[in-house]
């Protein structure tokens, strides 16, 4: 049951990098775009504001999926360097930890996320983003990476390795 919740989880980090791959891609056309319409003397005038929302949602949809492929900053000469028994014991504590971190750091964006959405608070640009919108992609970055951490625990207690060594391709 565990192995078939991290493999789910995994799914959902595959989707998230690509979301995140995607939103990369969105960014230079809208850039080149802008450059382009610049010739004309016009402009989209959103370019900032959608470009800002896209950033933030890459930057936490991105997190999941970066650490479970051990690309978030570590300091493996240390860990390297002890007992395997004591190295899990750590990457255990400090997942732990981070889940509690990042749960409750949620909790409080939904809370405003839910604000946003009953007070219909919106952008202040021409394009009258409603907030909840990109607040609701953070957030949604924000609970994968929850998802994951709880994925992460959960193999280290069960397995006492990381998702990343549970690879099923």
């Amino acid at each position: 049951m565990s192995a078939l919740l991290i493999l789910l989880i995994k799914r959902v980090n595959q989707v998230a990098g690509v979301v995140s791959g995607a939103l990369i891609v969105y960014m230079v056309l809208h850039i080149l775009l802008e450059i382009v319409l610049r010739f004309f003397d016009t402009s989209t005038y959103i370019l900032n504001e959608f470009v800002g929302y896209a950033v933030a949602t890459m930057t936490f949809t991105g997190l999941g999926f970066t650490l479970e492929r051990g690309g978030l900053i570590r300091v493996d000469m240390v860990i390297e360097r002890l007992p395997a028994g004591l190295a899990v014991l750590i990457d255990l504590l400090v997942s732990a930890i981070t889940l509690v971190i990042f749960g409750w750091l949620s909790w409080y964006w939904w809370l405003n996320v839910t604000r946003s959405y009953t007070r219909g608070i919106h952008s202040e640009s021409i394009a009258d983003t409603p907030m909840w919108i990109p607040e609701g992609l953070v957030l949604a970055g924000m609970l994968i990476f929850c998802l994951t951490l709880a994925a992460r625990v959960l193999s280290l207690v069960v397995y006492k390795k990381p998702p990343l060594y549970l690879e099923t391709r």
